[in-house]
C-alpha cells in the first residue's frame, strides 16, 4: 500500500501539480491530499468529461494536467479524450480506479465496465498501466508518463487497484458560496427573433475587443467556430471541432493556470444545455479572467437547425445563481463590447446573448489542423 504522497511529491517534482476529477472512494486518501496540499490545485467537475476539459486547460496554460475519476464515470470522458485531446495532441495523466475488477467483489453496476475498462482505453488509444501500489514503482512509471507525453503529446492513464492508497483524512474545509450574481436586462419576449443579431456580428465584436497579446478565445464546436476562423484567423484563437459542451471547462483549467490572459468562451445553447453542469463549476471557481459568452439561437444550427430546449431556459438566470459575478442578457452585439471591456476585478462575467439562426455564405472550415491551432496558440501564450 502506498502513502498519498509518495506518489504525489515525485509527481509534483515532474511538473504535475493540476488536478481535477469527481471522485470515488478508492480515489479518497489521493483527493484528500491533493485538496490539503497548498501547493496543489484541485477542481471538483461535476463530470468526468469535464475534468478531461478542465485538465487539458490547465496544460495548455502550461501545467501538467491530472484527470480523476471512477471507471464508471470514464464513458463520460470519451468524448474530451478523443476528440479534444487526442486530436489536438495535449498531453495529460488519467488516474482511473478500477471498480468491477475481475475477481474483486464490488457493486453490480461496476461489473461489465470492471471487465472492459483496460479495452475501452486501448480502444481510445491510450496508454495504461496499472497504478503503483509500492514506493519502488512510483518513479519508474512516472518516467513512463512524462516519456510518453514528450513524444506524444497524448494522454496516458494509470489504472488504480482497491486498496492502492493507504488512508488520508481531509481537514475540515468547505467552500464559501459566491453570492448570487446580479442579472443585468430584461427577460427575453418572444417573437422578436428577427430583431436578434447575426452569429456573425456578434463574433466581429469579439474580435474587435480582444487582442493577441492578452487574451484567448475559445470558441465552441460547430459554426461558431467555422464562423470565427472566418472572421479572422489569429493566434490566440481555439477552434474546437469535437468534444462539444467542454468549451467552457478548457477555459475554467486555462483561465485557473494563466491568470495574465483574459479568456473569453464562446458557447452555444446546444452545448451548454450538454454539460450545464460546469456552470455550477465555473460559478464556484472561475477567476477574475474568464468571461463566458452564450450564444443563443435555440438550435442546433450546425446540424440541420433542429430545436434545443433553449427557448424556455433562463440561461442568465442559472449563471447568477451559480455564482457568476457579472451576468447580462442582451439582445444586442453591442453588449458583447460592453462586457468585454468592463471592469474585470469582480469575478466571472456572463453574457446570454440571443442570436438569429443561420450562417454565412460559403462558411469555410479551418485549413489549419487542431494540433497546429493548439501549437500555435502555445506560441503566443509563450510570447507573454
Amino acid at each position: 500500500m502506498l502513502e498519498a504522497k509518495e506518489f504525489l511529491d515525485p509527481a509534483r517534482a515532474m511538473g504535475f501539480d493540476w488536478y481535477a476529477g469527481v471522485p470515488c472512494s478508492f480515489l479518497t486518501p489521493f483527493i484528500n491530499y491533493v485538496i490539503d496540499d497548498p501547493a496543489l490545485t484541485y477542481v471538483g467537475a461535476a463530470n468526468e468529461g469535464d475534468a478531461v476539459a478542465a485538465a487539458a486547460g490547465a496544460g495548455i496554460g502550461g501545467h501538467r494536467g491530472v484527470a480523476m475519476m471512477q471507471n464508471s464515470g470514464l464513458g463520460n470522458a470519451v468524448s474530451p479524450l478523443t476528440s479534444l485531446a487526442y486530436v489536438f495532441r495535449i498531453p495529460l495523466l488519467i488516474i482511473c480506479t478500477h471498480r468491477g475488477a475481475p475477481g474483486v467483489k464490488d457493486e453490480p453496476q461496476h461489473e461489465l465496465m470492471g471487465q472492459i475498462t483496460g479495452a475501452l482505453f486501448d480502444t481510445m488509444s491510450i496508454p495504461w498501466e496499472v497504478f503503483p501500489s509500492k514506493n519502488v514503482d512510483v518513479q519508474p512509471k512516472l518516467d513512463r508518463v512524462v516519456e510518453y507525453f514528450e513524444r506524444e503529446q497524448r494522454p496516458y492513464a494509470l489504472l488504480m487497484e482497491k486498496g492502492t492508497v493507504a488512508p488520508h483524512t481531509l481537514s475540515p474545509s468547505s467552500f464559501t458560496p459566491h453570492d448570487h450574481g446580479i442579472v443585468v436586462g430584461e427577460a427575453f419576449t418572444r417573437g422578436d427573433s428577427e430583431q436578434w443579431p447575426s452569429r456573425a456580428a456578434a463574433l466581429a465584436r469579439v474580435v474587435e475587443a480582444t487582442t493577441e497579446s492578452d487574451s484567448v478565445v475559445i470558441a465552441t464546436t460547430g459554426f461558431t467556430g467555422r464562423e470565427l476562423y472566418a472572421q479572422a484567423d489569429r493566434p490566440n484563437h481555439l477552434y474546437m471541432v469535437g468534444s462539444m459542451g467542454c468549451a467552457s471547462s478548457l477555459g475554467l483549467g486555462l483561465a485557473l493556470s494563466r491568470p495574465d490572459r483574459h479568456i473569453v468562451v464562446i458557447d452555444g445553447d446546444g452545448a451548454a444545455l450538454m454539460r450545464m453542469g460546469n456552470m455550477a463549476t465555473l460559478g464556484t471557481y472561475a477567476p477574475n479572467n474568464l468571461t463566458h459568452i452564450l450564444l443563443d439561437n435555440e438550435v442546433h444550427d450546425s446540424t440541420g437547425a433542429q430545436a434545443t430546449v433553449a427557448a424556455g431556459i433562463d440561461f442568465a438566470a442559472i449563471a447568477a445563481a451559480c455564482g457568476y459575478a457579472h451576468v447580462v442578457r442582451a439582445i444586442d452585439a453591442t453588449s458583447i463590447t460592453d462586457l468585454l471591456q468592463s471592469d474585470r476585478s469582480r469575478g466571472a462575467r456572463f453574457l446570454h446573448l440571443k442570436i438569429r439562426g443561420g450562417t454565412i455564405d460559403n462558411l469555410p472550415r479551418p485549413s489549419i489542423s487542431p494540433a497546429s491551432v493548439l501549437a500555435r496558440l502555445t506560441t503566443c501564450l509563450e510570447q507573454s
